[in-house]
């Protein structure tokens, strides 16, 4: 059984057959999905399927994308909201939260003010953080180490930088997540994370619906099409197939604090 450690299942693409691929979640060998907000309208949504489903957990905060939208109705105001949402017992995590300087949707200096803000809120609720980070791999890490404290803990989703920086978070005991990139054949920095990234700091993720594996690439992607991801790491990491599950599985419980059910299910 797989935990998929990012998805976003209340995205719209799902919203044709939402309730099929949750049921059929069990018989495609996935344990438990983290869903993912990004925005507080996401996070709500985010919260209800993980109310709605046992096997469901929720995350919540607003993707730098979106930070914008906390300066339309207060960043206090915003930042009570999803701290409202925070606290349901089914939310296990901040996020995602973090940096982008590729698209720049939101000016960098309010990107890093309430990326911020964010982490002090996971650290005052002592919850782990998803971090989102591309083409802001110093403006990222300056601001964990700076922000690091004895509870602040988290993974670096769908992680896009080099061994060296990989080193960095390691230290710092945050999971590096890799997901359906890795199956890319011109993927060659992602291939070289995944056999460097001890086991014991690994998670594996789908971002469904983005970054669909091979032979699914550009297609939408779904929770049960993680087993791709993890048979290339595997194949990388020269360790058999169950032992990415079983390790990647209690990697994702103890970061998210689930102590229901069994790996092995």
């Amino acid at each position: 059984m797989f935990i998929d450690s990012h998805a976003h299942l209340d995205d719209e693409r799902f919203d044709d057959d939402r309730e099929t691929v949750i049921k059929n979640l069990k018989t495609d060998q996935i344990d438990i999905v983290i869903n993912i907000g990004a925005d507080i309208a996401s996070s709500k949504s985010t919260l209800n399927l993980a109310q709605t489903y046992d096997n469901i957990y929720s995350v919540v905060g607003v993707h730098p994308h979106s930070v914008s939208e906390l300066v339309g109705v207060g960043l206090g105001v915003g930042l009570d909201e999803i701290e409202k949402l925070a606290r349901h017992e089914k939310t296990v995590a901040i996020g995602e939260i973090g940096l982008d300087y590729y698209y720049e949707n939101s000016p960098k200096q309010l990107q890093k003010e309430y990326f911020i803000e964010q982490i002090r809120l996971a650290k005052k609720l002592d919850l782990p953080i998803v971090i989102h980070s591309r083409e802001a791999v110093k403006d990222t890490l300056d601001i964990i180490k700076s922000e690091k404290s004895s509870n602040l803990r988290g993974v670096m989703h769908c992680f896009s930088s080099s061994v060296e920086i990989a080193k960095e978070y390691v230290k710092l005991g945050f999971y590096i997540a890799i997901g359906g990139v890795v199956t890319f054949k011109n993927a060659r920095v992602t291939k070289e994370v995944a056999k460097y990234v001890p086991l014991e700091s690994l998670l594996i993720e789908t971002d469904c619906p983005y970054l669909a594996p091979e032979p699914f690439r550009g297609k939408r992607n779904e929770p049960k099409y993680i087993k791709y991801t993890a048979e290339e790491i595997a194949k990388i990491k020269e360790v058999d197939l169950e032992e990415i599950a079983k390790i990647t599985s209690a990697n994702a419980k103890k970061l998210f604090d689930i102590k229901i059910g069994d790996i092995n299910d």
